[in-house]
């Protein structure tokens, strides 16, 4: 009998101690469970590679806030780009040797898809964008020439840098509708393969300044428009944290 007793109460001692070991364990923790390759091993953007402020810099952020460091710039390596230009021989249908290259490669590539895109208008010099912009101040008023047109100095288009991109037909030119044309969203759809931005998007005015303009495109560079692209940011403002707006820092 007392040898049963001593086995009874040594196996209510083990369920015990099983039992607290179970319960312990139940209440701890569960340490996270981590599949092979998911800790993203690629290296940080470097947001310094290029300036914000050198107009010769690929990444130069030109605004309503941001004037060009030297008011009457004007780029070095303007080259015509092999594509279709609106006046083959006029100045302002160049751009820089680098954006030149790249835009050879993207409009070659929408002529693939089956489109026929042609530069309007590239380049333009310090005079030439003042004749422009005085041009919509005298006929539609400073107010409404500030939503559509940059001032002197304050243009991206004086870097070299942008272009603005037609269809050959000429439809919807320099109109909103070019962005609901097959063209338009075609170029807006694959412009950061070929390292260019849309630069003015529609639901980004208060950014960037300027009404929306699907025909603008901005060169910055393959490297910067994947990172852009992959992020889900689209200007260069809200990347970079520089301030933009639709107000601009003084006159000309």
């Amino acid at each position: 009998m007392r040898k049963k007793m001593v086995q009874l109460g040594f196996l209510l001692m083990v369920t015990v101690v099983v039992g607290v070991v179970w319960v312990d364990r139940s209440s701890a923790p569960v340490a996270p469970i981590h599949s092979q390759g998911a800790t993203d091993s690629r290296p940080s953007f470097n947001k310094r590679q290029y300036s914000l402020t050198d107009p010769a810099s690929p990444w130069v952020i030109v605004n309503k806030q941001h004037p060009l460091v030297t008011r009457t710039y004007q780029p070095a390596d303007l080259v015509f780009p092999a594509v279709s230009l609106r006046i083959p021989g006029m100045t302002e249908m160049k751009m820089r040797q680098e954006a030149a290259t790249a835009l050879e490669a993207f409009l070659s590539a929408a002529d693939a898809a089956g489109y026929a895109p042609q530069v309007s208008t590239a380049f333009r010099g310090y005079q030439y964008q003042k004749t422009l912009y005085d041009g919509y101040v005298a006929t539609e008023g400073q107010a409404a020439a500030d939503t559509q047109s940059a001032r002197p100095g304050y243009s991206e288009h004086q870097t070299g840098w942008a272009v603005d991109i037609r269809t050959q037909s000429a439809q919807c030119y320099l109109e909103v509708c070019y962005g609901n044309m097959p063209e338009g969203k075609w170029l807006a759809a694959n412009a950061y393969e070929y390292g260019f931005l849309l630069r003015y998007p529609a639901d980004k005015v208060s950014v960037t300044g300027y009404s929306y303009e699907p025909w603008h495109f901005r060169y910055v560079g393959k490297g910067l428009t994947e990172e852009m692209h992959n992020q889900g940011v689209t200007t260069l403002e809200e990347f970079f944290g520089v301030s933009g707006g639709t107000t601009y820092k003084d006159a000309p």
